[in-house]
């Protein structure tokens, strides 16, 4: 039976209050990065991560070592990538051994939540599991969605019918649903949550918590359906949302398409994910990048350590780049940001705001995005977030 520590939450910046959108910079594994920071930063350490999602950007290959790094965790844990909705997300959570991350990340509509489970806390525990076949959304191989376009068949014979075959209570919230729809199966005033799929249940879990709200949470998909009871205990929320707003207008420029060297990017993955900087032994000086120095004897001295760098930081200068850069959304802003407490400066783009909207002298924080997909391989990098900070983190101009 597990016990819940904390729970992070991650909505995009873009979009309507019921409907968030990705920006260019980000994907399901920079939000499942967000919400996972959020759960870690008030639940302690975590020895296992399960990942639930239907738009995971590697599908040949694994996406656990840029997660890991985006997390700060050791890249020796294990990683459990699942494909699946709102149900495989409470199934995962109703099977978590102490210290289990468990994230649910989705794109449309845009939102990443995850738990981080302890040996006390929030308890929860299985209620129900239904399996049954209902296919009527597939996707084959290579991506093509085919939509059977029966909405009432869906309804009746695959929620309806699932929720009378689980024998359970009336639920306290059904997520993976339409708001609409929840209202009519729930007891009291359901939460209206931001998703429909792997990350609902757990959005559902965090609202819950806030309200002290227990009994049966639901979630289904198609005719499939997981359901756990939210019992005693306390759990953390930790929320990164902000207010939505539209997104910015701009124009993305087609061109050839940059090959990537594999090579460079093995080279680079660490400090560039990680976010650490080289120091040489002997030295108390940081390298960003880390590289090799020269000794007074001409000697090449390839000896550093990477260490963590700060992900807070002020902008030193910005310029606004209005002239079309083919595969990129024009216009975008580019920013020096001394790190604080070092004498790092790292040039890097803004993410979460307007192009031209940054000023000289505004804090903000360093954040896990995409930089480019290059060859079909994301490669990911750091972005300025202008006005946030990483939860918990001491922020000198609100003290």
């Amino acid at each position: 039976m597990p016990f819940i520590a904390s729970i992070g939450t991650y909505l995009p910046c873009w979009g309507t209050p019921h409907h968030r959108i990705a920006g260019d910079d980000e994907d399901a594994i920079t939000m499942a990065v967000e919400a996972g920071r959020a759960a870690l930063s008030a639940g302690g350490p975590a020895e296992r991560v399960v990942l639930v999602g239907r738009d995971l950007p590697l599908t040949e290959s694994s996406n656990a070592a840029v997660l890991l790094a985006g997390l700060g965790l050791d890249p020796e844990l294990e990683v459990d990538e699942r494909l699946g909705g709102a149900p495989a997300t409470l199934d995962a959570v109703s099977s978590a051994r102490p210290r289990s991350l468990v994230i649910g990340v989705d794109l449309e509509p845009a939102g990443a939540a995850a738990i981080l489970t302890s040996d006390r806390g929030k308890q929860v525990r299985t209620a129900a599991r239904v399996a049954r076949s209902l296919p009527v959304r597939t996707r084959n191989a290579v991506g093509v969605v085919h939509d059977y376009g029966d909405p009432r068949l869906l309804h009746e014979r695959g929620l309806l019918a699932s929720l009378s075959a689980a024998w359970l209570d009336t639920p306290v919230v059904v997520a993976g649903v339409e708001h609409d729809k929840v209202v009519t199966l729930c007891a009291g005033d359901p939460p209206r949550l931001p998703t429909f799929g792997a990350s609902s249940g757990l959005f559902a879990l965090a609202s819950l918590t806030e309200s002290h709200t227990m009994g049966p949470l639901v979630a289904v998909e198609q005719a499939s359906l997981s359901g756990i009871t939210v019992t005693g205990g306390e759990a953390q929320v930790i929320r990164r949302e902000p207010a939505a707003r539209p997104l910015p207008e701009g124009t993305v420029t087609p061109g050839a398409d940059l090959a990537i060297s594999l090579a460079a990017y093995e080279r680079a993955f660490e400090a560039k994910v990680r976010w650490e900087a080289g120091r040489h032994t002997g030295s108390d000086d940081l390298d960003f990048p880390p590289r090799y120095r020269v000794g007074d004897d001409c000697a090449l001295d390839t000896d550093y350590e990477l260490v963590p760098l700060p992900r807070t930081g002020t902008v030193y200068t910005e310029a606004t780049v209005r002239i079309p850069v083919p595969g990129m959304r024009s216009p975008y802003s580019l920013v020096i940001v001394e790190l604080d407490g070092t004498d790092v400066r790292a040039l890097v783009k803004v993410t979460g705001a307007e192009p031209g909207s940054v000023d000289i002298g505004d804090r903000g924080r360093m954040a896990l995005r995409r930089v480019a997909v290059r060859s079909g391989v994301p490669d990911y990098g750091y972005a300025f977030e202008p006005g946030a900070f990483e939860p918990g983190a001491f922020e000198p101009d609100a003290a």
